[in-house]
């Protein structure tokens, strides 16, 4: 390397205007530091690669380590931005649709919850559905759908009263309650968190254990992670009697030993989170 370095050197020309030993000693210098650059970076880089963290293999998926079996329940919820003005008239033409296909033993599939959102996005619909049975189930609603003419007539109109849409599949954390109807009034929190990739399952192993913190007031309610959509996404939702519950409940979490060490682990996990407040349509199973 040094003999390399010796032969640019001498064949560099020299600068202008500028005596031969000062552009000779000008040259040397450069030529030693990009050398000694190019060494140091090749040391950095081997002196990092000590510490970059090794991958454990493993032998199934992490949905299916998440999840309460293979046979787990396969969630949808769908996200739906009303023109200002059409807000009333979906809400009723929701309301009018929605409860028949749940009520409706020919589609394998039930109507979880759907909301308005109160804090958050303004003039939207949120609407979660299950299908027991998993992906073969939703398969079956959506092509049964497509024969229903009074399903594809609300879509039709409902086309007309949204600016957007969009959906994610999810599936349900294990250690998290299955959504059951509820009586209300309540309100609802859906707390959404975009992690890091590859951060799901140190997410999973945390929140098994913060999950028991907050079940003394019955307001946990579900806890998902998508499939299909926006990947590493987790939704947790909340029930609550009103905003002062909801703030009450919140700070009683912090008297239990553990629940610091919990958000002190899991908030370097999370990239972006969001919250919505969200009040239950008439026709929402929980209220």
């Amino acid at each position: 390397t040094v003999h390399v370095l010796l032969l640019l050197f001498l064949a560099r020309p020299c600068c202008h205007n500028s005596p031969a030993e000062t552009c000779g000693i000008h040259a040397w210098a450069d030529l030693t530091s990009a050398h000694y650059s190019a060494v140091k970076n090749r040391e950095d880089s081997w002196f990092k690669s000590l510490f970059v963290r090794k991958v454990d293999p493993r032998k199934d998926a992490h949905s299916h380590l998440l999840t309460k079996n293979e046979e787990s329940n396969l969630y949808k919820i769908q996200f739906h931005n009303v023109k200002p003005e059409c807000l009333d008239a979906y809400n009723q033409l929701c309301e009018e649709t929605l409860p028949s296909i749940h009520n409706d033993k020919y589609y394998p599939c039930e109507l979880v919850g759907t909301w308005n959102t109160w804090y958050g996005e303004q003039d939207q619909a949120v609407h979660m559905w299950r299908y027991r049975g998993g992906y073969p189930a939703l398969t079956e609603v959506m092509s049964k759908l497509r024969q229903n003419k009074e399903f594809m007539k609300y879509r039709e109109e409902r086309g007309k009263m949204l600016l957007s849409r969009r959906n994610q599949l999810l599936l349900e954390f294990s250690f998290w309650n299955e959504p059951i109807p509820r009586k209300g009034p309540n309100i609802y929190e859906l707390r959404s968190y975009q992690l890091r990739p590859g951060t799901m399952i140190e997410w999973g192993n945390y929140w098994a254990r913060a999950i028991g913190y907050r079940q003394h007031n019955s307001e946990a309610v579900g806890g998902f992670f998508s499939q299909i959509g926006n990947l590493y996404m987790v939704h947790h939702l909340w029930a609550y009697k009103d905003l002062e519950a909801r703030e009450a409940t919140r700070n009683a979490a912090w008297q239990h030993e553990g629940w610091d060490e919990v958000v002190y682990y899991t908030v370097p996990l999370i990239q972006h989170m969001d919250s919505r407040i969200m009040i239950p349509m008439k026709a929402s199973p929980l209220q």
